[in-house]
């Protein structure tokens, strides 16, 4: 289930010294838009922005912008290149008849799939999908149980079921599979060459003129 969490914020002026002045006294400058509804620059404490930037998770935000409520979720957010802190965010409005694109990460679930038990290695090519969909379809992350996969085994996108979302990658990607790591594939195909070389000496000792 998508999680919502409400941040509070407050109109502000743009211009750079404005911005610093708010960074300074604990608080991120930024901005709310959608195609359909003018840009408003808006101010919130640091401390309120983190749970929303800092998760692999998909959160919508819960936007009260001095009593007035919009649905958002963060479109981009920008770091301090020395101190990695936030300095500025973009939230994008959502509504109820209108598609979105996000990014939505795999979560595996599960636990330990059997073919790492065995021995195996867990191979993930997609972290994170890029899908388009309607906001009463967005997902928090996208779960994937894994318990049952064996070696020599892949989950492909056309597996999952997930209603409404449409993903930038073909039906046919492969998102994980489980191996065999190569350097004991390697000691078994040394293996099985030492005992055909074995048989072969045993047939040529039992051969009789």
């Amino acid at each position: 289930m998508l999680q919502e969490l409400t941040l509070k914020a407050s109109k502000r002026k743009a211009g750079k010294q404005i911005a610093k002045k708010m960074r300074r006294e604990g608080n991120v400058p930024g901005v709310v838009y959608s195609k359909d509804k003018e840009g408003v620059n808006i101010v919130v404490r640091e401390q309120d922005i983190k749970p929303f930037v800092y998760t692999s998770m998909l959160k919508v935000v819960n936007l009260d912008i001095e009593g007035e409520q919009e649905k958002c979720l963060v479109k981009a957010v920008k770091f301090d290149p020395v101190t990695d802190r936030i300095i500025h965010f973009d939230l994008l409005r959502i509504s109820d008849d209108r598609k979105v694109t996000v990014g939505i990460p795999v979560e595996f679930t599960g636990g330990q799939p059997i073919g790492v038990r065995k021995g195996g290695r867990l191979y993930q090519v997609f972290h994170r999908f890029k899908v388009t969909c309607l906001p009463k379809h967005l997902v928090s992350s996208i779960e994937i149980d894994i318990s049952q996969l064996d070696i020599g085994q892949s989950i492909y996108l056309e597996d999952l079921k997930f209603e409404g979302l449409e993903y930038d990658v073909p039906a046919d990607s492969m998102i994980c599979s489980v191996t065999i790591p190569r350097v004991k594939a390697e000691d078994e195909g040394v293996e099985g060459e030492a005992a055909e070389e074995g048989a072969e000496e045993t047939e040529e000792e039992n051969t009789t003129e």
